[in-house]
């Protein structure tokens, strides 16, 4: 098996706890050869515990280097379009993480430049490689006979879960002018969608909908296809919560995600018929190889009868590194790739857009 030489631009919270441990379990398919961050006490940390990795001063020299095969775009979302894009133009397998972009035009920009390429893109949307996500795509209902749809994501932000499992670095050494350049250009990506002079808690709406709910909104469409429209959508608590119909014709998906400071966290994405439940239900992925379950209910002459899948410990990050590997390999075009990650902005776009109809501004 062909080992890739892999480099990675950001070395935050999910670099620490998911991608660095995840590569160095599949040292059959991965070495991690360099690393670069804004922070230097993160670069020092991960150069000492990896001694493949060899630091560099900034995240271009990683990119155009001739040692790293594939680059890991783990950086701020404001980032992303720009590194991508010099990783394009040195030809190397890209695995970036969610959101692919902020905006439609940053992707379209994207797809414009990398029309042909050779090389792997892989958007890191790993809850469709949960092991129940997978398996429930054997359960389900056929389309024509699905009734209704509901997708939770009532949750906890990962630092509730790293902070008690995981010695994760939060740096306090990043020059400030880069913080605030980037939370400048940031803003500046979401206004474009959410209108230059729109309120605080829709730029926290739309934040929240690229980070969050990215995740179900992609494991929705590859699970059951592409809505029609968005019918209705509203945030609450200053943009932290966030309620979407979506349209599929002869049933409504109905999505929820509520973020709060309990220290909880409850996934789930349900489809139904007159006569089956399929429910895909995630436990958080902070913590490694924490099992995903599925439930499949169908009526029987005594009433319901319940089939439980798992708890399942395959890891969904996991599944996602051994499948960009294999897509490197066979040169096959994964179904997270940039194409399928603009669905989904526009699909958020979208939702923005109702919630000024429905809420205002």
């Amino acid at each position: 098996m062909a080992v890739i030489r892999v480099g990675l631009v950001g070395l935050g919270e999910v670099g620490q706890s998911i991608h660095l441990p995840v590569l160095a379990d599949q040292r059959d398919r991965w070495v991690i050869g360099g690393v670069h961050d804004v922070s230097p006490s993160l670069v020092n940390l991960i150069t000492s515990k990896f001694q493949t990795a060899k630091a560099y001063e900034s995240a271009e020299a990683l990119i155009n280097s001739p040692e790293i095969d594939a680059v890991f775009v783990l950086s701020s979302d404001d980032t992303h379009s720009r590194f991508v894009r010099a990783a394009i133009e040195a030809d190397k397998h890209i695995l970036l993480e969610k959101p692919a972009c902020l905006t439609v035009r940053e992707i379209d920009e994207l797809l414009a430049l990398s029309k042909n390429y050779e090389k792997t893109i892989f958007v890191g949307y790993m809850r469709r490689y949960a092991p129940a996500y997978l398996a429930a795509r054997e359960e389900l209902p056929t389309h024509g006979d699905i009734t209704h749809v509901r997708i939770f994501d009532l949750i906890s932000e990962g630092r509730h879960f790293l902070k008690k499992s995981q010695n994760v670095l939060y740096p306090h050494d990043i020059d400030p002018a880069i913080l605030a350049r980037g939370a400048k250009e940031r803003d500046a990506l979401i206004r474009e969608v959410v209108g230059k002079d729109a309120s605080g808690d829709l730029v926290r709406a739309y934040r929240g909908l690229t980070a969050l709910s990215s995740h179900h909104i992609s494991a929705m469409r590859g699970l059951i296809g592409e809505p029609r429209r968005v019918v209705a959508a509203h945030r609450t608590n200053g943009g932290a919560n966030t309620s979407v119909t979506f349209d599929y014709g002869h049933f409504a998906c109905l999505y929820d995600a509520v973020v709060d400071d309990l220290g909880l966290f409850d996934a789930m994405i349900e489809v139904r018929s007159n006569t089956k439940r399929v429910r895909i239900i995630y436990d958080t992925p902070y913590i490694r190889s924490l099992p995903t379950r599925l439930e499949v209910t169908e009526a029987g002459p005594l009433g319901p009868v319940t089939k439980a899948l798992g708890p399942l410990y395959g890891d969904a990050f996991s599944n996602e590194l051994e499948a960009f590997h294999r897509h490197i390999m066979d040169r096959t075009r994964p179904l997270t790739d940039l194409a399928d990650s603009r669905r989904d902005l526009a699909l958020m776009a979208e939702i923005i857009e109702r919630m000024k109809a429905c809420g205002g501004t």
